[in-house]
């Protein structure tokens, strides 16, 4: 091997670095590896930079084909020259796409403004809820001096759909109490005998929001749990204060159906989105009753009657509203639902929530009564109607509770019950019986709505769940036993009251007779009635 060779020849590379040339001399004992490592692995090279070879004359040429081909700082060109046989120099040209990939300096960019933007947008929807609430007042105002006016008063809808604003969003974060239950408290939702009395709004809220989590839905449906607590709020916010159709109400409905879930095993015969839609339905299955129904609303002509074409007007108003609600993407606990899936839940629930007007219920029981005897839970069709069912049974199932909790109940209802029967009367509309203070009693209102509604659907029910008997059916049995009892006496009594008058109109009369053989008026009375 000679001195000659061109092989042991220094070796120069020429560094064009921003306009500048630079000579780099290298040993003879320099391979063209050793160079090619220094120049790849040099900090002073910034990443993803083009770099050409030229010859002395200037000619692209190609560098070692033995350079990995996945090195960032690589250009081949097709005509190679080997390296040993040329003096070269490197071109350094640096990409604008060298800037798209400084990931934490836009991570910290995009970061600041996504910032900003939340706090404009917590301001401007402080001002929305600002602006919502004068124009809630100002509607108070006007119902007022309507109904001074001495004219019909259209039913009220707390929602006008004509003005692109039915639901005041809700952007603050949600700030109802959390509320640690307790083993005892959650072993009892799961049952009919939970008294939803002694319970304040939010401890109810508490309540609903663990049923979510512990069914599983927020999991489920991916939904976030801040989001989860603003919906349940809009709920809240969403019921009136009427004696019956209220928050209260709601709870009760979605407690039974928490209830009923466990009772009957659900989760074992029924997909994750079916309880999912069962729960979602009852929550908003009332939402903004105007506390008068539907027969009221046809009759009296109402704005739902005339939106909703005399079909179950309230239903359809209660489909919207909850909706409405659902449309505000601080509300929405479904919006990382696939928009296909989400289309088939929102089906779903209005078909339950619809299920609820009782003008339907001779109608769905029957469907439901073909199909229990040989009901099958993979059918589609056969489990929309067990649905159906179940959330109807939630609606009216307070007299499945103990007495002491469902007879509360009934005074809420004929107290809105004659609530509406004052204003058909005022309106000169026609009024049911049952709804006609001077008509109806406590006993006559629910023995036939127990005997012929209630007890038929939950023994139908029964088929299916035979292990509701015993927690649901015979309380409903013995609540109809109660008011049969309690009607034998007002019966009693109405038979006595004449005798009764006439006492009290001889002892006017014959004031000396205060007393018989030393017994009061009162004893006097009272062996009256029992003689």
């Amino acid at each position: 091997m000679g001195s000659s060779s061109s092989s042991y020849a220094p070796k120069t590379v020429y560094l064009d670095v921003d306009g500048k040339v630079q000579k780099v001399v290298f040993s003879r004992h320099c391979s063209p590896c050793d160079i090619k490592e220094l120049l790849c692995s040099s900090s002073n090279v910034p990443r993803n930079t083009a770099i050409m070879m030229v010859d002395p004359e200037g000619a692209l040429v190609s560098i070692d084909p033995t350079m990995p081909t996945n090195s960032p700082k690589r250009f081949i060109n097709p005509h190679y020259i080997p390296l040993k046989q040329v003096q070269f120099s490197w071109v350094f040209t640096s990409f604008p796409l060298s800037r798209a990939f400084r990931i934490n300096e836009l991570k910290t960019e995009v970061t600041n403004r996504l910032a900003m933007l939340e706090k404009r947008v917590e301001l401007e929807g402080l001002k929305v809820v600002e602006i919502g609430k004068c124009k809630n007042d100002l509607k108070k105002l006007r119902d007022e001096m309507t109904s001074r006016g001495g004219s019909r008063v259209n039913c009220p809808c707390k929602y006008n759909f004509d003005d692109g604003k039915k639901v005041t969003p809700r952007r603050d974060v949600p700030k109802y109490p959390k509320y640690t239950l307790s083993q005892d408290t959650i072993e009892s939702l799961k049952k009919p005998t939970f008294d939803v009395w002694h319970w304040e709004h939010n401890e109810m809220l508490s309540c609903l929001e663990y049923m979510y989590h512990d069914l599983g839905l927020v999991k489920e449906f991916s939904m976030n749990p801040i989001t989860l607590k603003r919906w349940l709020l809009a709920i809240q916010e969403n019921y009136r204060s009427n004696p019956f159709h209220n928050f209260r109400h709601c709870f009760c409905v979605s407690q039974m159906m928490y209830g009923m879930i466990h009772l009957c095993n659900l989760q074992e015969k029924m997909t994750q989105t079916d309880m999912g839609i069962l729960m979602t339905a009852a929550v908003c299955h009332d939402l903004d009753h105007p506390g008068y129904n539907n027969t009221y609303q046809i009759n009296a002509r109402t704005e739902l009657a005339v939106r909703y074409n005399d079909i179950s007007p309230l239903e359809n108003h209660h489909c919207a509203v909850a909706f409405q609600i659902l449309s505000l993407p601080e509300c929405n606990i479904f919006a990382n639902v696939d928009p296909e899936a989400y289309k088939q839940i929102r089906q779903a629930i209005i078909t339950l929530i619809l299920a609820t007007d009782m003008a339907r219920h001779g109608e769905i029981l029957d469907s439901f009564k073909q199909k229990v005897d040989n009901f099958d839970f993979t059918n589609e069709e056969h489990v929309t109607c067990l649905k159906m069912v179940l959330i109807k049974c939630c609606d009216i199932s307070n007299e499945v509770r103990p007495t002491e909790v469902a007879e509360p109940w009934v005074d809420c209802l004929l107290e809105e019950y004659f609530m509406q029967s004052d204003r058909e009367k005022s309106e000169g509309l026609p009024v049911a019986p049952f709804m006609d203070r001077d008509k109806v009693t406590k006993p006559t209102a629910q023995i036939g709505f127990i005997k012929f509604v209630l007890i038929p659907m939950f023994e139908t029910v029964m088929k299916l769940f035979p292990q509701i008997e015993e927690i649901m059916v015979q309380p409903l049995r013995d609540s109809r036993d109660h008011y049969e009892e309690l009607k034998q006496i007002d019966d009693a009594m109405t038979e006595v009251e004449p005798i009764l008058s006439i006492w009290v109109s001889v002892l006017m009369c014959n004031p000396d007779i205060i007393s018989i053989k030393g017994h009061s008026i009162n004893t006097i009375f009272t062996l009256c009635f029992w003689e």
